[in-house]
């Protein structure tokens, strides 16, 4: 969503081979004053994605062809927007392999309309006025990184950029402004989704162990940020406020 023009309607990437279901969450998103497309498969979503600009995309794992998870992580590989998995799938193991290759939220089927809006409202807020919710409108640095809460961008220490998924980056935000302090995990669930009963706890440390993927020398031995038994994650770094 385009902080420069916080009036213009977000436009949602529906990807669901459901008619039904589609034309369900197509209606909805319409009656809230969002824009909303559809398209049945992986090779009609890749097509829209590189002529078009959507706020957020929304995935049916099961789909014909590449199915869900596959295409979620192929949206991650070069592209920051948020996405919500869309699933039939009870268990556990199936939202966590969501999570893992780069969604930022998922809904299981089936759904309310009124947990749908819910969801979408609070991934574009947190993308679109995270700097307003963190109250960092400086850039951050620790050991060479820089966290930039404005473009929401994260640089390595050779000014390299680093794709970080919305949840992700809240994050990485959260220990930037607490540094040396246990966050729980508890704390880290409020702080990315809102308060809404969302994902499992354990959701969380996917998260983390993406994160770590990302800024640590050695994701197996963290230094800057450390588990703490029975009370959650801590980040070591010093940081600095430019």
């Amino acid at each position: 969503m385009n902080g420069n023009n916080s009036h213009r309607s977000a436009d949602i990437l529906i990807v669901e081979d459901d008619t039904e279901i589609a034309d369900l969450l197509a209606e909805t998103i319409r009656q809230n004053g969002m824009h909303a497309t559809h398209v049945r498969d992986g090779a009609a979503m890749h097509g829209l994605l590189r002529r078009r600009v959507f706020d957020l995309v929304i995935l049916d794992i099961m789909l014909p062809g590449e199915d869900g998870i596959s295409l979620c992580r192929s949206i991650r590989a070069g592209n920051t927007i948020p996405i919500i998995l869309l699933t039939a799938l009870g268990e556990e193991v199936d939202r966590i392999v969501g999570l893992e290759v780069g969604a930022d939220d998922y809904i299981t089927k089936p759904f309310s309309p009124r947990e749908v809006i819910a969801r979408i409202r609070s991934l574009l807020r947190r993308a679109a006025y995270g700097v307003k919710a963190n109250h960092a409108p400086t850039a951050l640095r620790f050991e060479g990184w820089r966290l930039d809460p404005m473009r929401r961008q994260l640089h390595d220490p050779s000014h390299a950029r680093v794709s970080l998924t919305t949840t992700e980056f809240d994050i990485l935000i959260a220990f930037c402004q607490n540094p040396g302090r246990v966050i729980s995990r508890e704390e880290l669930l409020m702080l990315t989704h809102s308060g809404l009963a969302g994902p499992i706890e354990r959701s969380i440390d996917v998260h983390i162990s993406r994160l770590r993927q990302k800024i640590e020398k050695d994701p197996k031995e963290p230094q800057l940020l450390q588990t703490v038994r029975l009370g959650g994650y801590v980040f070591t770094a010093a940081v600095e406020r430019e």
